[in-house]
């Protein structure tokens, strides 16, 4: 060592301090960012799909084997599978409806993605609107259980969430596809009640021809998620189904039980309900 620092010099006692800060350096370069997060952008301009926050509302355990018939998509017209994950929000406002005294009040506003082909909401964007709005207006749907008031509103009135037509390659990103079947969700990172354009232009397949009956219920089942509701099972045997059953799959326990593992979980108990879209009807 004294030959050592004879040669060398102060610089031996360097070459340690060296070596650490270099190791310092290669960590940092190496450990990975924590990734950002974001919520919706509320302008009426275009707002981007990001990753959700928090899972999806229709995001089920992954199971490897499903048999539900009818689950499957019905036959029908062609629909809109590719967007560019911007939406627009639809202009128009309404009044609040509900209770005065309701102890949830919450405002939302429509939108459509960019690539949804006009055809998919028969070429009217307002009309599109009004289905929304007069749905969550009727008195038997939200509003009607006195425990919520609802507005329609500007996107520059900070609504609470965005009823989203949304198409089916984006819908799958922002819900999940762990279920080989079309469905919508609530998605809490981007504050969007996802409406699966599919499930839009063909329904279900027990509402069978009753499309305007199968939409009525598809805003109520994901707005109830943004209002805080979780999925149930049928209760008794024959009677209409909960508005918060997974009835775009189904209406049997046997069958929508197969869809969750280890949350919400619907007991495999023969029951079998009679679909139903209002969950104060």
């Amino acid at each position: 060592m004294k030959k050592l620092v004879a040669n060398y010099g102060w610089r031996i006692y360097a070459i340690p301090v060296l070596l650490v800060l270099t190791a310092l350096v290669v960590l940092d370069t190496v450990q990975p960012k924590s990734p950002a997060t974001g919520g919706a952008n509320t302008n009426a301009a275009e707002t981007p799909v990001s990753t959700p926050e928090a899972p999806a509302s229709e995001v089920p355990g992954k199971k490897p084997m499903l048999n539900i018939p009818t689950a499957e998509l019905p036959g029908g017209p062609a629909f809109s599978e590719d967007g560019v994950g911007t939406f627009k929000v639809i202009a128009g406002s309404g009044p609040r409806v509900g209770e005065a005294n309701a102890p949830k009040f919450r405002k939302y506003a429509i939108a459509v993605e960019d690539g949804v082909k006009p055809a998919d909401y028969n070429d009217d964007p307002a009309a599109f609107a009004r289905t929304i709005e007069g749905i969550l207006s009727d008195p038997r749907s939200w509003i009607g259980t006195k425990q919520v008031a609802l507005q329609r509103v500007e996107a520059n009135q900070n609504p609470d969430f965005f009823v989203a037509l949304t198409t089916t390659k984006t819908t799958h990103t922002l819900c999940g596809k762990e279920i080989p079947f079309e469905t919508s969700c609530w998605n809490p990172g981007t504050k969007r009640v996802i409406i699966n354009v599919a499930r839009w232009v063909r329904g279900a397949m027990v509402y069978g021809p009753d499309l305007a009956g199968y939409r009525t219920y598809v805003i109520n089942h994901e707005v109830g998620h943004a209002l805080g509701s979780g999925h149930a099972a049928c209760g008794e045997n024959g009677a209409p189904a909960p508005v918060m059953m997974q009835q775009t799959f189904g209406v049997s326990n046997d069958f929508v039980s197969q869809l969750n593992a280890g949350q919400d979980v619907v007991p495999a108990d023969g029951k079998v309900c009679t679909p139903n879209a209002f969950p104060a009807g």
